[in-house]
């Protein structure tokens, strides 16, 4: 492709509204036209490819800096650029955490010129810093305060009681992202385990009521501050009656996963701690509800929470093995294969993986296939079956639970900020990625 400038021809162009086929003109990283014959010095033909504006997961745990043996901001970069994603937001619970303005600016060091893919980073919440909170969700390179754990998973990050959420939800004006499980019901339910474990337990341990309990109360407390909040990985089939309902009275958005909409407890049995996450993979019943609650327009954004974790670690018998699932590679080709299967809609997909959560966060200038938007793209190959195996996935960890199954639809080449990150389902350019600036006058959007 030319430096300044090239033309993707013949595309399928697809958005959360529209399906249609047109050229698109590419200049200086930014699209700068959209139309019918488009002629350019060089061009790119896609004709039986579908153009989708690049996923942006708001949800990614890249390990960088304090765990970096797992995975690091080149590495978990380069397996989102290989699954179409061109924009992530990287979680706090690392060593050190992201607490305060230092660690930030230390993470956004190392990613400037080395990641593959937009970038940016929560800032997490701990009692050290609750007073701070207005002020660093607002320092360059962060999207807002997130993940706030109100029960304790990976990391050391917890804010449990509701005084200390409350403070949280006071401190500032951006959507919160909260990991909604009890830390009481799950301190109650630790002698719970058996003398001979499994992870089959793991739901039982963290069970329904743990997270249908903190669910309710940050909807409480959203509704007493008036804050807008975000519930991560929701998988309960209660939560989704309770946040359809919470929708029409506060400001409320919710993210599910693929890997809730894909596994169930049975899947323990074969796969073992490979599943193990927080919060858990439930009984079949409960994946019946997301796909419902999905079709029902319920969820706002599909995350991977890509937090990988050593073949060796997750091998530990549990309770020892560590919860987390690599994800961000295989989140939008497991959506496109749901896809395939009528499951979910193109459009209704476009706008749960790239609008909404450029919308909802406030990301600026990317998130759509429009002029004067960024030229980031996943241009996909929607007849395409594929084996998931180690040689394509790119994460450190080198495995996933999706590894051997076939998968129909692919990424064939991933464009961020005008540059081909993948090509030809090829390593393409690398650390083209930009810090992410957001829109900080625009209110946090109400749905």
């Amino acid at each position: 492709m030319a430096p300044g400038g090239y033309v993707i021809k013949g595309g399928t162009i697809v958005t959360s509204k529209e399906t249609f086929e047109a050229d698109l003109r590419v200049e200086n990283g930014v699209i700068t036209e959209i139309g019918f014959n488009l002629e350019g010095e060089s061009s790119l033909c896609v004709k039986g490819l579908h153009v989708l504006p690049g996923v942006i997961d708001t949800q990614v745990h890249f390990r960088e800096p304090g765990l970096t043996h797992k995975e690091d901001l080149e590495s978990g970069s380069r397996a989102a650029v290989f699954g179409g994603v061109t924009t992530f937001f990287d979680e706090p619970n690392v060593i050190p955490p992201t607490i305060d303005s230092q660690a930030l600016a230390n993470k956004v060091k190392s990613a400037t010129g080395r990641s593959w893919a937009n970038f940016c980073f929560w800032m997490g919440a701990a009692q050290s810093n609750l007073d701070e909170l207005a002020k660093l969700e607002q320092l360059p390179g962060c999207p807002g305060i997130g993940e706030v754990f109100m029960g304790s998973s990976t990391g050391n990050l917890l804010v449990p009681d509701d005084g200390s959420l409350r403070i949280v939800l006071k401190n500032g004006s951006r959507r919160v992202a909260i990991h909604a499980e009890d830390e009481y019901r799950l301190e109650e339910r630790r002698s719970l385990l058996s003398e001979l474990p499994h992870v089959r337990e793991h739901p039982c341990l963290r069970d329904v009521e743990s997270s249908v309990l903190a669910t309710r109360r940050i909807i409480g407390l959203s509704a007493e501050t008036g804050r807008p909040i975000h519930v991560l990985h929701v998988s309960t089939q209660e939560e989704t009656s309770l946040l359809a309902e919470a929708k029409s009275q506060i400001a409320l958005t919710c993210e599910i996963t693929p890997q809730h909409l894909t596994f169930t407890a049975e899947d323990y049995e074969s796969l073992g701690s490979q599943i193990q996450m927080n919060t858990p993979i439930r009984e079949s019943r409960h994946r019946e509800a997301l796909w419902k609650a999905v079709e029902a327009g319920v969820f706002d954004v599909v995350g991977s929470d890509h937090a990988p974790h050593t073949r060796e670690e997750k091998a530990a018998p549990y309770p020892g093995s560590p919860s987390g699932i690599p994800g961000v590679q295989t989140l939008l080709p497991v959506m496109l294969d749901f896809v395939s299967k009528g499951q979910i809609g193109l459009n209704q997909l476009v706008q749960m993986t790239s609008e909404s959560p450029a919308r909802l966060f406030g990301v600026e200038g990317r998130g759509k296939i429009a002029t004067g938007y960024a030229a980031d793209l996943a241009i996909v190959d929607l007849s395409s079956t594929f084996e998931v195996t180690p040689d394509w996935l790119q994460s450190k960890c080198g495995w996933s639970p999706w590894m051997g199954r076939k998968l129909r639809g692919r990424p064939v080449h991933t464009v961020v900020n005008g540059k081909f990150a993948l090509r030809e389902e090829a390593a393409g350019e690398p650390a083209a990625g930009q810090l992410v600036q957001f829109d900080w006058k625009t209110e946090p959007a109400v749905d």
